[in-house]
């Protein structure tokens, strides 16, 4: 099972990536050993994690979510 993930970040910028673990990854990102994006911007909070049938699909997920807005990858947000 792979997930979709949007973390937003300390300074309200929004990352999103993809995982077979979204909580070890949450972690990993707070820790200061996630993506260089975040390393900057700790500490990450989830927004939202999307079910995933296969790596694949979760890659093109990611795709097509970090082409959209700001605005609309705050809609996310529960």
């Amino acid at each position: 099972m792979w997930f979709v993930y949007l973390l937003e970040c300390s300074d309200g910028t929004i990352y999103c990536g993809a995982t077979n673990n979204v909580q070890k990854r949450v972690a990993t990102h707070n820790a200061g050993y996630g993506a260089a994006y975040t390393r900057g911007r700790l500490p990450v909070e989830l927004i939202r994690s999307f079910e995933c049938a296969s790596k694949s699909e979760a890659l093109k997920l990611e795709y097509k979510i970090k082409q959209l807005s700001r605005e609309a990858k705050l809609k996310f947000k529960r």
